[in-house]
């Protein structure tokens, strides 16, 4: 469960991260995807951790939103599939009803990250699509 809820605040740190300093299409998604994290870290005991091992405390900057994003999809749908299995062997219903509230925290959080993703991927067309309009010799557009 602490390395669920690590995984949670990492998502939720990228989130604020792109919320505040990524490209603009992202920035609302972004916003959107640090409130389902921090829900989804709502639903867990915190771990017990000193602020050095608080893997979302040793972000610093995000040197490429779409493999960060690529990444962090990975991650959450491994917490999710990791949720699942801690369900199923939960000896208690308290233990069960954390693992399904996180499984579907992880998985909207999940659904975000594609979401940014799609955006990225769309921008990138218009930008490119921008460039293939100029003229290899500079100037203005091709007719």
């Amino acid at each position: 469960m602490a390395e669920v809820w690590q995984a949670q605040a990492l998502a939720q740190a990228i989130g604020s991260r792109l919320a505040v300093s990524g490209p603009p299409e992202l920035r609302g998604e972004a916003l959107g995807l640090t409130e389902l994290a921090g829900r989804g870290c709502g639903v867990l005991d915190p771990p017990e951790l000193d602020l050095g091992d608080l893997r979302a405390a040793q972000l610093t900057r995000l040197e490429d939103a779409r493999e960060t994003l690529l990444c962090l999809g990975g991650l959450l749908g491994e917490v999710g599939i990791a949720l699942v299995g801690m369900a199923s062997a939960a000896a208690d219903e308290t233990t069960y009803w954390q693992c399904m509230e996180a499984i579907d925290a992880a998985d909207e959080s999940r659904d975000r990250v594609r979401e940014m993703l799609r955006k990225l991927a769309a921008r990138e067309e218009v930008l490119s699509a921008d460039d293939n309009q100029r003229s290899p010799f500079g100037g203005a557009p091709c007719a």
